[in-house]
């Protein structure tokens, strides 16, 4: 039997997004009030309309945080001993102070999340009720609702909390949910691939440390990666999707755990964080269309302009903002330099990387030619046999969480309000246009 509701929305739907599609193209530099049409339709893009106290990104110059780039931040958190990466505490306590910390301050930190880090019984017993093949992005942000029941914000609140303890109990919420996520997410990781072989925390070591043995992976050098990579993901100002997403949710006065797993149901998108999953296996289908793990640079260029003429992205190329190679690939190429150099996937990225900007960057409508953090991060974890790409957004995730939280708390003690942006329809703006048109035809 038809379904007659569906076909009456394509008869209105599709109709009206090709006349948008047209309309925009013709009248997208016009301004309402003080946005181009343009910008409406594309996703608010470069419209200045919120505030983040804990990074800021320039196109060209990429991340920074409070004032202070990724290479330098390397150089100068404190790190755990004998490992040249830092301390995700550390950029933690920057975030959140705005002050580079000492080595007293993050080992501070470590204590207070090592303090905070048992995961009520309730939690993995929710997890264990869903299938097993839940997509762990899934499973993650089902996990953290189901930590809402402890929401600190959530019980001062319906108690009558002044307004002048908001940023406290958000504060309290924060630091809870940070350091309980590694153990739930390292539980996801284990209960999806691991056949339920869990791995008891080990209390002696740092944040990250300890997430990288909860992982099961024992390479000393994985907590050195884990350090990294959870540093380099934490924030990427406000306006990207998931740390967008915590600060309208917090802004209604849900707490950190409503928030925070808002942001990763956004993090889960296609279009943000599960980009990390789909570029290694855009990789791994070049090699097996080509028939070499080690294909040439011509092999690949070729293999770009396939993807291409197919309709398709690249993946890990290209961003809304950064026009420049990403200082988080950087990071992660040098990681790599340093320990595996010879690693073939690895060389792979690299090669791509040679090819592929020359390529984007003939066709004109790319403002963006170059990778982002994506293109590099899973071909790095796979050197250590961590292959589930389905669970690399949720390597995402545990790291995001202290950009956003940190800048939730921000925005609790700043009394930020509640955002409410204003929306027009289409045949409003039709209308506007056309009185504006109007009136300068009569002026002239």
């Amino acid at each position: 039997m038809t379904d007659k509701i569906k076909a009456k929305f394509a008869e209105k739907a599709l109709p009206l997004a090709k006349e948008m599609k047209e309309y925009v193209k013709e009248h997208g530099d016009m301004i309402i009030d003080t946005v181009s049409i343009s910008q409406l339709y594309g996703g608010m893009r470069d419209v200045l309309s919120l505030i983040t106290e804990t990074s800021l990104l320039d196109a060209y110059k990429g991340i920074s945080f409070r004032g202070y780039s990724i290479p330098e931040l390397k150089e100068l958190l404190p790190k755990a001993p004998n490992c040249t990466e830092p301390l995700p505490e550390g950029i933690f306590y920057l975030m959140l102070t705005g002050e580079l910390p000492t080595a007293d301050d993050v080992k501070q930190v470590s204590a207070e999340w090592q303090k905070r880090s048992a995961v009520p019984q309730f939690v993995f017993q929710v997890l264990d009720t869903l299938p097993v093949d839940t997509h762990p992005m899934t499973q993650f942000s089902t996990a953290i609702m189901a930590l809402q029941n402890e929401s600190v914000f959530a019980k001062k609140y319906e108690e009558g909390m002044s307004k002048a303890d908001y940023w406290d109990a958000t504060y309290e919420d924060a630091m809870n949910l940070i350091a309980k996520l590694p153990r739930i997410a390292a539980y996801i990781f284990r209960r999806t691939y691991h056949s339920g072989n869990h791995i008891a925390p080990d209390p002696t070591l740092d944040w990250a440390g300890n997430f990288a043995h909860m992982l099961g992976i024992d390479a000393p050098e994985f907590k050195s990666l884990m350090r990294l990579y959870l540093t380099i993901h934490v924030d990427h100002e406000g306006g990207n999707a998931s740390a967008h997403t915590t600060h309208l949710v917090g802004s209604t006065l849900s707490d950190a755990y409503l928030s925070f797993a808002a942001a990763m149901n956004a993090l889960a998108g296609p279009l943000h964080g599960l980009a990390n999953q789909e570029v290694i296996r855009w990789i791994f289908n070049m090699l097996d269309e080509l028939g070499t793990q080690r294909p040439t640079q011509e092999q690949i260029e070729q293999y770009i302009r396939s993807t291409l003429a197919a309709g398709k992205v690249v993946p890990g190329y290209g961003h809304a903002v950064l026009r420049s190679p990403d200082p988080r690939f950087i990071a992660q190429m040098e990681f790599c330099k340093q320990y595996f150099p010879d690693d073939p996937i690895v060389n792979v990225v690299w090669d791509i990387y040679a090819v592929a900007p020359k390529v984007l960057g003939s066709i004109g409508k790319i403002k963006n030619p170059y990778p982002n953090v994506d293109a590099h991060s899973g071909a790095t974890l796979v050197h250590y046999g961590v292959n589930q790409y389905n669970f690399y957004t949720v390597l995402f995730g545990v790291s995001r969480a202290l950009g956003v939280l940190a800048s939730l708390c921000w925005d609790r003690a700043l009394g930020l309000p509640l955002e409410r942006p204003k929306s027009i329809t289409f045949e409003w703006m039709k209308n506007w246009v056309a009185q504006q048109k109007s009136e300068q035809v009569s002026a002239n």
